[in-house]
């Protein structure tokens, strides 16, 4: 059997996120994804609640901005603050036994981290990237498939998605249900599905960075 898992998506609770929870309810009880990480800019609050309420079918995760550039814990259970450098966020991240997976790496313009930074804390990544939904302007699979190959690191897919429109479309398919303990072992007999999820699906976060804006303006 085939399981299909998003490593990381952003809820309203992320500055330019809106997928609700009703939207990740959906997505798992119509079979769309059998697993789902919430991964928010610098907060864990929808993913706890949302753990649980969903059980193991949501994965507790944050995207924290270090001081080089975006790192995404998964499997958490409280929050890291952003701000610090690479090295003491993987660290909190493995202290907690959670596992490292680095989002878009080599990016520029989505704060990815760098090949000198990522290089620097090579030994403790358990999960790169390799496939981003929104990767367009700035394409870095064959970078990233590289990197993993050159450090044995397992690959994964995920969507970055921001919102509905497009969703579903990339995700990492596995032959069982992930969990902390499982999931890099798993990932070595993954497929990856990557699908261009349509220009609102590129453009979700200026978008509801734009809405939320206005409707802060709007209640001063």
């Amino acid at each position: 059997m085939a399981y299909k898992v998003d490593f990381h998506t952003h809820s309203v609770m992320s500055p330019d996120g809106s997928l609700r929870s009703q939207d990740y309810r959906a997505m798992l009880e119509r079979g769309r994804l059998d697993c789902i990480a919430v991964t928010d800019h610098n907060v864990i609050d929808a993913a706890l609640e949302l753990h649980k309420e969903l059980g193991d079918r949501v994965i507790v995760g944050e995207e924290i901005m270090t001081t080089e550039g975006e790192i995404i814990g998964l499997y958490l259970t409280k929050l890291i603050p952003a701000g610090q450098p690479p090295d003491a966020v993987v660290a909190q991240i493995h202290e907690q036994g959670g596992l490292v997976y680095v989002p878009h790496p080599f990016e520029t313009v989505r704060h990815g981290l760098s090949a000198y930074s990522l290089d620097a804390i090579a030994a403790d990544v358990d999960i790169i990237e390799a496939y981003n939904g929104r990767a367009v302007f700035q394409n870095c699979t064959k970078e990233a498939v590289a990197w993993a190959t050159a450090y044995t690191t397992p690959m994964a897919a995920g969507s970055d998605a921001h919102g509905r429109i497009g969703w579903g479309k990339t995700y990492t398919v596995l032959p069982d249900m992930p969990s902390r303990s499982t999931l890099t072992t798993l990932l070595a007999d993954a497929t990856h599905h990557h699908k261009w999820p349509g220009i609102i699906g590129i453009a979700y976060p200026k978008f509801n960075r734009l809405r939320k804006k206005t409707r802060r303006e709007g209640k001063r």
